[in-house]
């Protein structure tokens, strides 16, 4: 069995100094930011004075910070929504789309493009659609006689930012489930013809437990997703004194850092993030074990 290829003599040296620039990048580009995040967390600094130490105080404040505990409750929310929502309609569209038939390359292309399209367009065009007095979904309302609604008020943001985040996020999850499904080899299929199994028992027995692998994946890319969402929140419920109707972890981030200039709170606030996502991480691939099938 061929072990694989190894450098010999000087093509060593010419690997090193070929992988140097990736190295370096990692290591100060990554872990240098992971270590400089958890240095600030313990400082109080405001970009304009030297940092002074502050120990666990940025940590321990969180707990009694109610902007922070409404922004975790808010993510929270946020996730239990978008997670099976954006899982669900990007399986929905990729079953859809995996036919022979004409035109199909263009379907495709068309879900794909939110995926590539700038963020901010986006959330221009969505603050049109969702405005309440000159919005096209209030216009559509007007003209059955229903009443306008604030789409983007406190009782309605946050289903109104979940909407617009799976939508934007179908297309990743198409592509990531049509290559789990063009993957399911067709003789599962013949074999199920000739025991006369209709469409739902294919889809249950064959199609759900082969795709397995796939569901993994794309509920992990999206849970994190979840957790960091921004963009759209920062885009669409933005109020004029920099607050949210539906202000998310990293929103709240953002604010600390950037609004009232609270360098160690909005580190103490990723870091806390970054260990949510990670205990998360570490149940799904608990869960794997079980429920996910690779043969």
């Amino acid at each position: 069995m061929q072990a694989g290829i190894k450098p010999l003599g000087n093509e060593r040296v010419w690997l090193l100094a070929l992988l140097l620039p990736t190295l370096f990048g990692l290591l100060f580009g990554a872990l240098g930011s992971v270590l400089a995040t958890l240095g600030i967390s313990l400082m109080n600094w405001d970009m304009l004075s030297a940092p002074t130490w502050a120990g666990l105080s940025n940590y321990t404040g969180l707990l009694h910070d109610d902007l922070f505990l409404k922004a975790l409750g808010v993510t929270f929310a946020f996730s239990l929504m978008y997670v099976p929502g954006t899982v669900a309609l990007s399986l929905a569209v990729a079953l859809l789309l995996n036919r022979k038939l004409r035109g199909m390359g263009f379907f495709r292309t068309l879900y794909f493009m939110p995926t590539v399209s700038s963020a901010v367009a986006i959330g221009l065009v969505w603050s049109w659609i969702y405005g309440k007095d000159r919005g096209l979904l209030n216009y559509l309302l007007g003209l059955i006689g229903i009443a306008p609604v604030s789409w983007l008020g406190s009782q309605n943001a946050l289903y109104s930012v979940v909407l617009v985040n799976i939508w934007g996020a179908v297309g990743t999850g198409m592509v990531i489930f049509l290559a789990g499904l063009q993957s399911i080899p067709r003789e599962c299929y013949e074999a199920a013809s000739i025991d006369r199994a209709n469409g739902w028992r294919r889809f249950l027995h064959i199609t759900l437990p082969l795709i397995t692998p796939s569901i993994f994946f794309q509920t992990i890319i999206t849970t994190i997703n979840s957790f960091q969402a921004f963009e759209y929140v920062y885009m669409l419920t933005r109020s004029a004194n920099g607050a949210s109707n539906a202000p998310t972890l990293v929103f709240s981030i953002y604010r600390n850092g950037f609004n009232f200039f609270r360098m160690g709170t909005a580190s103490a606030q990723a870091v806390v993030l970054a260990l949510i996502i990670m205990v998360l991480t570490v149940c799904y691939f608990w869960l794997e074990r079980r429920w996910v099938v690779y043969d």
